[in-house]
């Protein structure tokens, strides 16, 4: 049994076919084909159930995978114990971050960065959460900044911060950080909001059921930055994080409200992928960003409930 074959594993369980986990491991689709049969045939018994669609684990194979999945992650444990804890740090990291989560904290993170390991080639990636969860499989990207996917079985992850959602308009709506606003209210009001498909339209959709209102969306938009100038122009009003906007607000160019009952929240987590080893850059990112998210949460910048660093 070899380590190349957990692995191959673990990608084709995810992905469900042999040629999508060919495409992203960069492998031939006949090697995969032959590494997974190769393990079946020393397990003695089929790991896939082969059908017109593609493949799903047996019962036997969901069993293999956890056991996979723990084994990759103990092996880079063990290389990362292997490297001295205070050598320098050079190298490159690349890290995923989601654009409203990318204009808060790049500055600071390139700063702590420039003060620990400058000779470090730091590459910031700003894309939404299905690109950087892709780049992550393929090894494009170290860590990421995620807003909580469908899990795949195939990263490490851990909690970050809950962040809290607020309601956001022009200066004229004279909307107050310290006076919440029901959710219930905004029946009948005109919203400006990203598309179905994005997580946040997503959590704002739900809300609205539970409180039983239905949303009076204008214009769909699926960059933050549009939606803030559709807004500071008049054309409605929007539900964003507070962080990227802080200085607008602060600027009196937008203001904005907490929403209460429900409160609208979005969760981030830190990724990793779950089938190599996190480099101690990486580690030195991850704990940066816990460093940088603590003191924007201490100041109000960041609206949220910190989910604390990993044991």
């Amino acid at each position: 049994m070899e380590l190349s074959q957990l692995r191959t594993l673990i990608h084709v369980a995810e992905l469900g076919s042999l040629s999508k986990a060919a495409d992203r491991l960069h492998i031939a689709q006949p090697a995969l084909s032959r590494q997974v049969r190769m393990l079946e045939e020393e397990l003695g018994f089929a790991l896939f159930l082969r059908h017109g669609r593609g493949m799903v684990l047996s019962e036997q194979g969901k069993e293999v995978l956890a056991h996979a999945v723990r084994v990759l992650a103990e092996i880079d444990e063990i290389r990362a114990t292997a490297t001295p804890a205070d050598a320098p740090l050079t190298g490159e990291v690349a890290i995923g971050l989601p654009p409203t989560v990318a204009d808060i904290i790049s500055l600071p993170l390139a700063a702590a960065f420039g003060a620990a390991h400058p000779k470090a080639k730091l590459r910031l990636v700003s894309a939404y959460t299905g690109y950087l969860l892709d780049w992550l499989h393929r090894g494009e990207i170290d860590v990421a900044v995620l807003y909580d996917p469908r899990m795949a079985r195939s990263l490490r992850s851990r909690p970050l911060l809950l962040e809290n959602l607020f309601l956001i308009g022009p200066p004229d709506a004279g909307f107050s950080t310290v006076r919440a606003v029901p959710f219930a209210s905004l029946a009948g009001k005109r919203l400006l909001l990203p598309s179905i498909k994005h997580g946040l339209r997503i959590i704002v959709e739900r809300c609205a059921a539970e409180t039983g209102i239905s949303l009076d969306v204008g214009i769909e938009a699926d960059t933050y930055s549009v939606l803030k100038d559709l807004v500071r122009n008049g054309h409605g009003w929007t539900i964003l994080p507070l962080a990227p906007i802080h200085a607008d607000v602060a600027a009196g160019v937008l203001t904005a409200a907490p929403l209460i009952d429900p409160v609208p929240v979005r969760r981030l987590i830190l990724a990793y992928p779950a089938d190599r080893p996190a480099s101690r850059l990486a580690r030195f990112a991850s704990q940066a960003i816990d460093d940088i998210a603590k003191d924007l949460v201490e100041r109000a910048v960041w609206v949220g409930q910190l989910l604390g660093p990993a044991p």
